[in-house]
């Protein structure tokens, strides 16, 4: 069923046949209809950040920027749904078309820049949903913010979404907004990284409760750079790191008509460069800050394989556009079968 709705929707232009999808699914969970075409996951429970994850097979941000469609998509079987990007301010984001698919590649190239209702939004939309499972709220700064202040729109979201978020992830990754990986590096990501522990203590002390920050990392970056942003988020304290964003390489799908096309990569060209940074961090970070690994993961095996690379947890976005709710069933058998497999220590 998945397989002949997304035939259609790809006749659309893929903005259109992504929110379309959207609506098609919330109003099949509102009908009622969605047991009837999502295959039963059993429980794989797993902690980290000091949280309790049904299953370890998440959705990642960027799918659902608003939090307007959590109950449809907390349906599907995920182990957590991860929302956002949210900025503290609505903003309209990149001009259009800024979408594309390479379905040759299994691939989609995005320049969304942050497109978001705003913070207000995202919150009065997560108290509605009926949703009881883990969510986690990306935030991510405005792009009129100049990049010497991007701190104060990060504080401003932390402090926004701290009552009512499971987890809360820092996106320094994206590739389309203007300076924001710059913010991965040097000075610039340690003191980043102090003002968001800082904004952490506060906000414990004010909700009575502690919400782990995980900081998303980009796939574009050499060894010595791994070295250095692990170093940085385990001296600043952070709860974990989410391994990887987009990328901004265009080397797996040279020659393509849209590989021109401004904005980060998705899908399968991310997989080999998710895991290399992943490994990169896994040998120095071992078990002391938990990897949660995003990027390129189409089937089980690749879930699989970053989870023997070293993460606690994985997240799906483009294989999930490809595959549907079928790669959520697959991921954690095969995570599960893997587990089942590994002496117990």
């Amino acid at each position: 069923m998945y397989g002949l709705a997304r035939n259609l929707l790809f006749q659309l232009p893929p903005e259109q046949s992504h929110n379309l999808a959207l609506s098609g699914l919330d109003l099949a969970y509102k009908l009622g209809l969605l047991k009837a075409f999502v295959k039963g996951i059993e429980p794989l429970p797993v902690d980290v950040m000091g949280l309790r994850f049904p299953n370890p097979v998440g959705l990642a941000a960027g799918l659902d920027k608003n939090a307007d469609h959590v109950d449809a998509l907390g349906a599907l079987g995920f182990g957590f749904v991860e929302v956002g990007t949210v900025t503290p301010v609505a903003q309209p984001g990149n001009p259009k078309p800024r979408l594309f698919r390479l379905p040759e590649h299994q691939a989609i190239i995005n320049r969304m820049g942050f497109n978001n209702e705003g913070v207000d939004h995202l919150l009065r939309q997560v108290d509605r949903m009926a949703y009881q499972g883990v969510l986690g709220i990306n935030v991510g700064k405005n792009k009129v913010t100049p990049e010497e202040d991007a701190d104060s729109d990060y504080r401003k979201g932390i402090a926004a979404v701290y009552s009512r978020a499971n987890y809360i992830t820092v996106n320094v990754s994206s590739p389309n907004t203007p300076g924001l990986r710059n913010l991965q590096f040097g000075d610039a990501l340690k003191r980043l990284l102090a003002s968001i522990k800082d904004e952490q203590r506060i906000q414990q002390d004010k909700h009575g409760k502690y919400v782990p920050i995980a900081v998303k990392i980009a796939p574009d970056m050499d060894d010595d750079g791994i070295r250095f942003v692990a170093a940085a988020l385990q001296d600043s304290g952070m709860d974990g790191v989410i391994a990887t964003n987009t990328t901004v390489s265009r080397e797996a799908v040279a020659g393509h008509p849209l590989a021109d096309e401004a904005g980060g990569l998705s899908g399968a060209p991310v997989r080999g460069p998710s895991l290399r940074v992943i490994e990169g961090l896994y040998a120095e970070l071992g078990e002391s800050l938990p990897i949660i690994g995003v990027g390129g993961i189409a089937d089980g095996t690749s879930a699989v394989e970053k989870i023997r690379a070293g993460a606690k947890l994985v997240q799906v976005y483009t294989g999930f556009i490809y595959r549907g709710p079928a790669l959520v069933a697959e991921a954690v058998e095969a995570i599960r079968q893997y587990s089942a497999s590994v002496p117990k220590a």
